[in-house]
């Protein structure tokens, strides 16, 4: 399905209740959503898509999208406020727009003092002038059900181009990179090679928070080529299988070996076999070249 049909169902089908006694928007049962909570503000139509729901103690990054009735809120920035109670913690999140220029996410980092429900609110300007705050909640544990920074990787027997008689087995792109399936996470982290891992599914990449992953991945291996390794792994183990009916699909069981709940998943990790960076949605070329130019000790 393509992203502007899935956002046109998203706007038009789905029944939404009214807002909650606490303030915050109704969540809205979305199947196109990706593991991606979605919430609606009623008396504007406005939805937050939540991108990274899968939080921890410490300083994250929170990144969503916005999405009106004619499209996707652009602006250059947005205020956010952090709240728990009556503390109260005040960031911009800015907006990237994705290579293609299709759609784009706001992101921000923000620290969690403490595991708990926080509610995010974001202040968004509308046409007539004024602007509209959007409250939802983030649920805060104390360490996230993903592999976390700091964690050791796990070492993961990725399929291989050598394992398969076409890379249509390895990945629902329709342009595969044979550089991004020659290496297994398990004889990277053997070897002490930092490396990229990426979970993605390049065909049912719908929602406003999915952006060109592997794409990227692919120019990060070849402007990095020889000094890390970068491993695409499909979320789905039979994607030759597929042929457009997600009912015949199966998800790969290494999403399960890195605690992975949503649909799009970047791991930067380093010589040490430890998380560097993780990064839950699309995230924008500079912030993942940003991790590994540290683990190269750049």
């Amino acid at each position: 399905m393509s992203y502007r049909l899935a956002a046109l169902v998203a706007l038009t089908l789905f029944a939404v209740a009214a807002c909650g006694s606490d303030g915050t928007m109704a969540r809205v049962q979305d199947p196109f959503s990706g593991g991606y909570p979605m919430y609606r503000d009623k008396a504007t139509g406005l939805d937050v898509i939540f991108g990274t729901p899968d939080l921890g103690v410490g300083t994250q990054r929170i990144a969503f999208a916005v999405l009106a009735r004619d499209g996707l809120v652009r602006e250059p920035t947005l205020p956010v406020t952090l709240r728990r109670g009556s503390d109260r913690q005040s960031v911009t999140a800015r907006y990237y727009p994705f290579p293609t220029g299709t759609r784009g996410i706001y992101m921000a980092q923000v620290t969690f003092p403490k595991a708990s429900t926080y509610t995010i609110e974001v202040e968004v300007p509308r046409p007539e002038g004024k602007s509209v705050r959007l409250g939802f909640p983030a649920e805060v544990a104390t360490k996230p059900a993903s592999i976390a920074v700091g964690d050791r990787a796990p070492a993961s027997r990725n399929r291989l181009a050598s394992d398969v008689t076409s890379l249509a087995e390895l990945t629902t792109s329709s342009q595969p990179d044979p550089a991004l399936y020659r290496t297994r996470i398990e004889d990277a982290l053997a070897a002490s090679r930092p490396l990229v891992v990426v979970f993605a599914s390049p065909a049912f990449c719908t929602t406003p928070l999915c952006g060109p992953q592997v794409e990227d991945l692919s120019t990060l291996a070849r402007d990095y080529a020889g000094q890390a390794e970068f491993i695409h792994v499909d979320l789905y183990e039979n994607p030759h299988e597929i042929k457009g009916d997600l009912s015949r699909a199966r998800r790969t069981p290494l999403l399960v070996e890195w605690g992975l709940r949503t649909d799009e998943w970047t791991f930067v990790i380093g010589p040490d076999g430890r998380v560097a960076a993780r990064f839950e949605a699309y995230a924008v070329r500079e912030e993942v070249e940003g991790a590994l130019k540290t683990v190269l000790g750049r």
